[in-house]
């Protein structure tokens, strides 16, 4: 997702990811289920030639080449960066008071300091840039936002084009390109009319295509993105409401993929990890652990360790199947997000209103029973983000996708910082 200053893409034939074999992979540490009665076990980031301003104005590299909204899958060829754009001067109004609905907040009267932002329409990806802000992204409308710490009014950086909301389609993770303070290539996952596609642009730029034919269905459209620590790419992909896709190693669906920064295959193979039903957020420990949140239907939602090559068990156990980290009853999951600080993994739950932490021991295994954080306070919890420097939690409510009760302020970013870290008590 550059733009005209780019190279022009070069088409090539759609790679078909080879038969995956679930090996005999040892099996993780059983887990536990949290809002029933049962444990059971079961199946676990070319340098831009134009300064990028983040703080007062975010610059963005615009282009004259259209966006395609379909075709073939292709990587995309590395090339010169475009030129600058300015953003829109259109602000979000800053929190004002309580909060309201979801959630008492800090109390009648009081102003909640954990709330940065508020009157957000279903915010998604959330990614924090180099100069301490945030950059948001909206599902429906398509928008990009910069949320400041300090509660400053939101701006409105751009909107990002072709995406289709049918169903719970639409714009979903965002990650920074390993070398974005070189290149500020922005990666995002968003919905079309004809599938789920990974794209990349700089702030206010034009989209372009980086792996396409992702399938898209009226549910279970996945979107979740993150950079390893091998500077790869990792996609999560959810089933489309078919659960056969899960497994079926010719689909797209039901996966979690692994490409590099210009959509091409790691090691041959686009399939880094199958057998998820709905892989709603990753989340890496520092080191080459990933751990995915898959959002089940009719069954506990898992945390589960993508481990390469390995079937995570959905829909049907087999072989070598990896057993999940931690599951979390479906009434009171609806998990949505993940950020590891340490030994403990932070959970977003849309369903269950809160933040489960689940602390692991040395051999990855859960400890105790989640911690749960902020319950029934801010309504359906999506996207959770750590802030390395300070420890604090970068949060975004969901109110206000037809499954919630939106107050007046709905939806929000919250920014909640650790015990001692502020001068209010902390909720963490």
């Amino acid at each position: 997702m550059t733009s005209s200053c780019e190279r022009r893409q070069i088409s090539r034939p759609p790679a078909a990811p080879t038969s995956l074999r679930a090996g005999d992979h040892p099996a993780l540490p059983r887990a536990r289920t949290v809002g029933g009665v049962r444990r059971e076990h079961r199946r676990r980031a070319t340098r831009l030639a134009c300064a990028l301003l983040l703080t007062g104005v975010v610059a963005g590299c615009g282009g004259d080449g259209g966006y395609e909204p379909r075709g073939d899958w292709r990587p995309l060829p590395e090339g010169p960066p475009p030129q600058v754009a300015p953003p829109s001067d259109s602000q979000v109004p800053p929190p004002a008071g309580p909060p309201s609905g979801g959630g008492s907040g800090s109390g009648e009267g009081q102003e909640d300091g954990n709330v940065v932002a508020t009157g957000l329409d279903v915010p998604t990806g959330l990614v924090l840039l180099p100069d301490g802000t945030a950059l948001v992204a909206e599902r429906e409308t398509g928008r990009l936002l910069q949320v400041f710490p300090d509660r400053s009014p939101a701006r409105e950086l751009m909107v990002v084009p072709g995406i289709d909301t049918a169903g719970d389609g639409g714009l979903y993770g965002l990650a920074l390109s390993p070398t974005f303070a070189e290149d500020g290539l922005v990666y995002a996952y968003l919905s079309t009319a004809t599938d789920n596609r990974v794209v990349r642009f700089p702030v206010g730029g034009t989209p372009n295509p980086v792996l396409v034919g992702i399938p898209r269905g009226e549910v279970h459209n996945g979107g979740a993105l993150l950079f390893g620590v091998d500077g790869s790419l990792y996609v999560g992909t959810g089933d489309t409401g078919n659960p056969a896709l899960a497994q079926d190693p010719a689909s797209l669906a039901g996966k979690v993929l692994r490409i590099d920064v210009f959509g091409q295959p790691v090691d041959g193979d686009v399939v880094f990890g199958r057998g998820f039903s709905n892989v709603t957020a990753l989340c890496a420990a520092g080191d080459e652990t990933i751990y995915a949140t898959d959002d089940a239907s009719d069954r506990p939602d898992e945390l589960t360790e993508v481990v390469a090559g390995a079937d995570a068990g959905f829909p049907t156990e087999v072989r070598g199947s990896t057993a999940p980290v931690q599951e979390i009853d479906d009434a009171v999951g609806g998990l949505a997000g993940c950020a590891v600080a340490g030994p403990t993994i932070h959970l977003g739950a849309l369903e269950g209103e809160r933040v489960y932490s689940v602390t692991l021991d040395g051999s990855g295994a859960p400890v105790d029973v989640p911690e749960e954080l902020i319950p029934d306070r801010y309504g359906r919890l999506r996207t959770v983000v750590l802030e390395q420097q300070t420890g604090a939690l970068w949060i975004t409510t969901s109110n206000r996708d037809g499954a919630g009760e939106p107050g007046e302020d709905d939806d929000r970013v919250l920014r909640i910082l650790p015990p001692g870290a502020s001068g209010q008590e902390s909720p963490l």
